[in-house]
């Protein structure tokens, strides 16, 4: 289906943080599935140790200036662009200073993972959502990868069910052996909730919020899942057959962006 569009979420990609499995497949597989004949925009959070001069990124100010509310707090949205010119892609990022200045991803030196990590992700992901708005710019498909991207698609088919760019998008979830060791807070629920999400709509995150919980409120609201990993949490693909929703077995490297494409098409008929 040559022609659609595809929106990549992603956590990490190469060359603006280390090489891991998910940064490769998030710097190869827009450019490959371009190079199919569908359009693709590429979203990643502007994590404090992405050198900015080194990588050329700058503001796009028509596309910041947003405040999105946490928790009754403002949080200042902030866009960013770079391009990667051997494959012609460019990259948005998203920034706040309160979320994404520090110089570690997701714990810090100690190994401790930061408390704020769920507000990150929440932020993240709405931060992505409304700025594709302001592109106006629809998607077909949207793959979103790890467990930072969990909560867009129930927002997708939840928050932004009736909104022009969203209300006829396809989303994908690919699960990476991405494990986060400290569940969520406890008032997680309670700062996910936005127009349009209900509680029951959260089942999955009633209980502890832990890596197992948040992976099945992504695969409840998914089209398709893709096993991202070798190794995966083995109930995540119990829980997506369960729940008849299509799933992808992990790729060989060597043919992964076929099988991607083919998936894509499979879950937009």
């Amino acid at each position: 289906m040559a022609g659609k569009k595809v929106l990549f979420v992603t956590t990490e990609i190469s060359p603006y943080l280390d090489e891991t499995e998910m940064s490769v497949i998030a710097r190869q597989l827009p450019q490959g599935i371009h190079e199919r004949g569908k359009e693709i925009r590429t979203f990643m959070p502007k994590f404090g140790l992405i050198n900015e001069r080194r990588n050329q990124l700058h503001e796009v100010i028509r596309l910041s200036g947003m405040n999105l509310i946490i928790d009754d707090t403002d949080h200042p949205l902030i866009i960013k662009v770079a391009s990667i010119q051997a494959a012609r892609m460019q990259i948005y990022f998203i920034d706040n200073e309160d979320f994404f200045h520090r110089k570690q991803l997701l714990h810090d030196m100690d190994g401790n993972e930061f408390s704020d990590n769920d507000e990150r992700s929440i932020f993240y992901v709405r931060g992505v959502m409304e700025t594709v708005k302001k592109l106006r710019w629809a998607p077909d498909v949207i793959h979103c990868h790890g467990w930072m991207t969990a909560l867009a698609p129930l927002y997708i088919k939840k928050h932004y069910k009736s909104d022009p760019c969203f209300k006829n998008a396809k989303v994908v979830y690919s699960v990476y052996n991405d494990n986060f060791k400290q569940p969520f807070r406890n008032d997680f629920i309670q700062k996910v909730k936005i127009e349009g999400v209900e509680h029951e709509d959260l089942t999955p995150i009633h209980g502890k919020v832990d890596f197992e919980a948040i992976t099945k409120l992504a695969i409840t609201h998914s089209d398709g899942v893709i096993q991202g990993s070798a190794s995966i949490l083995p109930s995540a693909k119990a829980y997506t057959q369960t729940n008849g929703i299509p799933f992808l077995d992990h790729q060989p490297t060597e043919s992964y962006i076929d099988a991607f494409n083919d998936f894509y098409d499979h879950i937009c008929k």
